[in-house]
């Protein structure tokens, strides 16, 4: 394998220890490699002014603007420890201002540098200060030329001002210094594309396209590098996919077929309503891949509702049938116990096997969660490794040492987004052969996505609800505007209760002093929720309140418009027997509304439940509140969901609330919520611990590179799997999918 040991140095070699640990520790950069592979976000033209209206979506985070100084005063101010100089500088772009603020002796040198009419770059951190946006103290690079120097001036007047992703301790055009200190030694990098497919598609050598991302001359320049990088991440990232692919499909698997007149047949024929078309076709698509010799590795994504579950256990009940056993791994406690019971009540005497009153065709379905006592868990260990347990639905402790299985022949995960990729291997690797593997999200993926994110996976959708769904109404209700509509929303609530239904009201947080910090419910800590909290966050005026928690809005209900109805809380926190009890009592319809965290985003299914109110919805992402929504309407009376939010009418967070309103489509909202997230996000940075390593591609936008790239990939890996002929291709999967990343993608 080549190495680049320039390329590869690291960064305090060239540029001294100091910028270096910068770089690192807030940028990610460790070696020469990695900062060629930092491009500008954007690049700025003289007598372009870059605009300020984005800013409102920016607040706390460190921006980089280009703009020219409309009016500076230098003002005198009295403060408890005596007077002091503050400096006011208003930046324009021509449709919108922006104040920067210079205290005390930092005022002189601005004060000096920034004349009314003068432009410069300025970099600080996005604040509110009387309901306005500013940068206090921003650091800023004059861009006026000496008019002396009048080829310093013309240079100036023609050149593309590249703008870098920065941090607060490093100005973009110090990165941009940082650059062309190592800029000469893209000469040295290894081309990773074959030159036989660099030429048929017309890009440019990789050496050029650096040049030309970093110091271009004109536009064209960065369509010419842009069009070739893209070309790049695509590729390397599918070559690593479909090196995988290959990988999976040389091991061996225990082929499962159902027995005819076995478990399955049995299961069908007690099943009181048909299947859907989809479920049929996608149950097909399983079945063919169950019956090879090779392990199937699918993804099955559904919208909410679309009875994924019954397809997954439809599988499950076919490998049982052929004597394997099949574990379903659940995010948790209260998912896996959900499932547990919804599969035994579907299942009837066919789950209990073994059992006096047991089909003689069953089996025993266990539940195996960390909470268990004793007892019970040595049962269900002893039920799983003598076989007497055909299906087991467990959490994380499915995972641990002391579990073993007769003869495991297919892994379900639900909701995989939960799980790191060493807990689905740890699951896996307790098959004596490898076995089957299904992938289940009930977050509709936009085709691109599943392409690079599940690329080694075999995608099957349903996108067909089962009859009897009732449609799901969906308001945006203005608690600051409008109280009188909060109002009419409890009213709602007890309407429907009063009808014989129930209600779910959803807050962010669950307020029992652990969590006052600003962390989120148990279910919401995924980085989706982060995401979503931190964006919310950046909308606030300053003077925001903490979000709205689950054991506040509980007893302000039983107290209030809610008094009389019994209403009890569901959260992470609780004791998991007190939460399988509330769960059992709401499921029973002893309990009128929950009041839960995020907790029941997924797979809980009461039919019964036909409202739900989710406070602060402001304060969740747009894929969130689709998945919590889908929790209503699962029976054959109407849904309703009511979002509340006291975020002003204009803000970007009514704008994404007014979308979900707007549509049930769960491919259409995820394709919002990602255009409002960075690649890293889509890619699922925070699950593999590193950085992405799509730095210029575009999942969304750039289907047809992706496209091409897949077959490409495709092509070479099965012509040479070990890519021993292309060692600069070989060279790049290391650079950029590192150990950890390349784990990740394996997906399973």
């Amino acid at each position: 394998m080549e190495h680049v040991p320039a390329l590869d140095e690291d960064l305090k070699k060239t540029l001294g220890p100091a910028t270096a640990k910068v770089l690192a520790e807030q940028l990610g950069l460790h070696t020469a490699l990695d900062l060629l592979h930092h491009y500008p976000r954007r690049y700025a033209e003289r007598g372009e002014l870059t605009s300020l209206a984005e800013l409102a979506d920016q607040i706390d985070e460190h921006v980089t603007v280009v703009a020219q100084v409309a009016d500076a005063r230098l003002l005198t101010y009295q403060g408890s420890r005596g007077g002091g100089k503050r400096l006011e500088v208003t930046i324009t772009d021509g449709s919108g201002r922006l104040q920067l603020v210079f205290f005390g002796s930092g005022v002189h040198k601005p004060h000096k540098d920034l004349l009314p009419g003068s432009r410069a770059m300025f970099a600080g951190k996005v604040g509110m200060f009387n309901h306005k946006l500013q940068l206090a103290h921003p650091a800023y690079e004059p861009l006026g030329a000496d008019a002396s120097d009048r080829d310093a001036a013309a240079a100036f007047a023609s050149q593309l001002i590249p703008i870098y992703p920065a941090c607060a301790k490093l100005e973009s055009w110090k990165i941009a210094k940082c650059v062309d200190a190592v800029l000469p030694r893209a000469q040295e990098v290894v081309d990773p594309l074959p030159p036989a497919l660099r030429e048929d598609r017309g890009l440019v050598p990789l050496t050029e396209a650096l040049l030309k991302i970093h110091r271009p001359v004109t536009k064209a320049d960065i369509e010419d590098a842009r069009g070739r990088l893209k070309w790049d991440e695509a590729f390397v990232l599918q070559v690593a996919l479909a090196r995988r692919r290959h990988a999976d499909s040389q091991l061996p698997a225990v082929p499962r077929r159902p027995t005819p007149g076995g478990l399955l047949e049995s299961f069908d024929a007690k099943l009181p309503f048909t299947l859907t078309e989809g479920q049929r076709s996608v149950s097909k698509e399983i079945f063919d891949d169950l019956a090879t010799d090779h392990p199937m590795h699918r993804l099955l994504q559904g919208e909410v509702g679309s009875g994924k579950t019954m397809v997954a256990l439809r599988a499950m009940l076919a490998v049982v049938d052929s004597g394997g056993q099949a574990a379903m791994l659940a995010p948790t406690e209260v998912l896996a116990q959900q499932h547990h019971r919804s599969i035994t009540e579907m299942m009837g005497e066919l789950a209990e096997g073994g059992m006096l009153g047991g089909s003689d065709r069953g089996t025993k379905v266990v539940l195996l969660t960390g909470s268990m006592g004793v007892p019970a868990r040595r049962q269900a260990l002893l039920d799983l490794i003598t076989g007497e347990a055909g299906l087991v639905i467990g959490t994380h402790a499915l995972i641990e040492d002391k579990v073993q299985f007769h003869d495991l022949g297919l892994v379900v995960v639900d909701e995989q987004h939960r799980f790191g990729v060493e807990q689905r291997d740890a699951l896996r690797s307790k098959g004596k052969q490898p076995p089957h593997l299904l992938v289940m999200t009930a977050t509709p993926i936009p085709r691109t996505v599943a392409m690079t994110v599940f690329g080694d996976l075999e995608t099957s959708v349903l996108d067909q609800l089962p009859a009897g769904r009732s449609p799901i109404a969906t308001h945006v209700v203005p608690a600051k505007d409008k109280p009188h509509f909060l109002a009419r929303a409890w009213e709602r609530v007890r309407e429907e209760v009063e009808n014989g239904h129930q209600a779910y009201v959803v807050c962010p947080r669950i307020g029992d002093g652990e969590d006052e910090n600003g962390k989120g419910a148990k279910g919401a800590k995924g980085a989706k929720g982060a995401a979503a909290r931190k964006k919310a966050a950046a909308e606030d005026d300053g003077d925001r309140r903490p979000p709205l928690a689950v054991l506040e809005i509980a007893e302000q209900l039983t107290r209030g418009p809610l008094a009389g109805l019994c209403v009890e809380v569901l959260h992470g926190r609780m004791d998991p027997a007190d939460k399988d009890d509330v769960m059992r009592r709401f499921t029973a319809g002893e309990v009128k509304v929950l009041v839960a965290t995020t907790v029941i985003e997924v797979g809980v299914n009461v039919p019964n439940s036909t409202v739900m109110v989710i406070m602060d919805a402001d304060r969740f992402g747009v894929s969130q509140l689709h998945q919590l929504r889908g929790r209503v309407g699962r029976g054959s009376a109407p849904g309703l969901c009511l979002l509340v939010s006291e975020m002003h009418e204009a803000s970007p967070a009514r704008a994404r609330l007014a979308a979900v309103a707007a549509t049930l489509d769960g491919f259409e909202l995820s394709r919002i919520d990602l255009e409002q997230r960075r690649e890293g996000d889509v890619l699922g940075q925070a699950q593999s611990g590193v950085r992405s390593s799509l730095r210029m591609l575009a999942v969304i936008e750039d289907e047809e590179v992706i496209t091409q790239a897949r077959e490409e990939a495709t092509r070479v890996v099965a012509a040479d799997p070990e890519l021993a002929r292309l060692p600069g291709l070989r060279t790049a999967l290391d650079a950029l999918l590192d150990t950890e990343r390349e784990q990740y993608l394996e997906k399973g």
